[in-house]
């Protein structure tokens, strides 16, 4: 059976799914917390020792500026009302990506990973103001000022999620077949299982299912 150490997930379908059943987008986001932590609970279950989510891109910040100020209100009450869900499911939280947000979101972020940081049942990484190829170029910003070689060993050094395995599965929901300039480098031998579910009506059995599919699966990574 094969480990499975690591899942990605871009979290697609929220502001459609808000559209469909609300008639707003952001009640879909809302909605969508809620399927965020019975994921992470059922990782905890299955031993997954991390999980990152796309929360927001880079190139997010082309959403209307309501709709953009409505989700770091719901990220920032969020991890104030869930801090105690965090410790006591010995969750530790790690961003990737530019903190570059309100004061008042860059403190608690910044406060929120330094509360997590000793916890280690499950790893999550909330990738927010992130792109890839953004994170790429920065990789080699850092190897051109240190002056090492560039080698695959020293990108991975360099990368936002140093230190953390390359993930085994990434889903997406949404109905979109896509990567939308997410972990570009490291889900170059992930299985991807894309799901035409909204990400609010993605469930726990969606997720088991998929599991399911990814231990039968025979991996190569190259060879025969």
């Amino acid at each position: 059976m094969n480990p499975l150490n690591h899942v990605a997930i871009i979290m697609d379908g929220n502001g459609r799914w808000g559209l469909i059943n609300k008639k707003s987008r952001n009640l879909g986001h809302k909605e969508g917390l809620i399927t965020i932590e019975k994921i992470i609970i059922e990782c905890i279950e299955k031993n997954i020792k991390y999980l990152t989510l796309f929360a927001f891109s880079t190139d997010n910040w082309k959403r209307p500026k309501k709709e953009i100020i409505f989700l770091f209100n719901l990220l920032e009450n969020f991890l104030i009302k869930k801090i105690n869900f965090l410790i006591k499911n010995e969750i530790k939280l790690k961003i990737i990506g530019k903190k570059k947000f309100s004061k008042k979101l860059n403190k608690l972020l910044v406060s929120t990973e330094s509360s997590t940081k000793h916890l280690k049942k499950i790893q999550i990484n909330l990738a927010l103001n992130y792109g890839s190829k953004q994170e790429l170029i920065d990789v080699f910003k850092k190897i051109c000022k240190k002056k090492i070689k560039i080698n695959e060993k020293n990108i991975g050094n360099n990368l936002y999620t140093k230190n953390i395995p390359d993930p085994d599965i990434l889903i997406r929901t949404g109905n979109t077949k896509r990567l939308s300039n997410f972990l570009l480098w490291q889900l170059s031998y992930t299985e991807i299982f894309f799901v035409k579910k909204l990400w609010p009506d993605f469930n726990r059995n969606d997720f088991r299912k998929i599991i399911r599919q990814f231990y039968s699966l025979k991996r190569n990574f190259g060879s025969i």
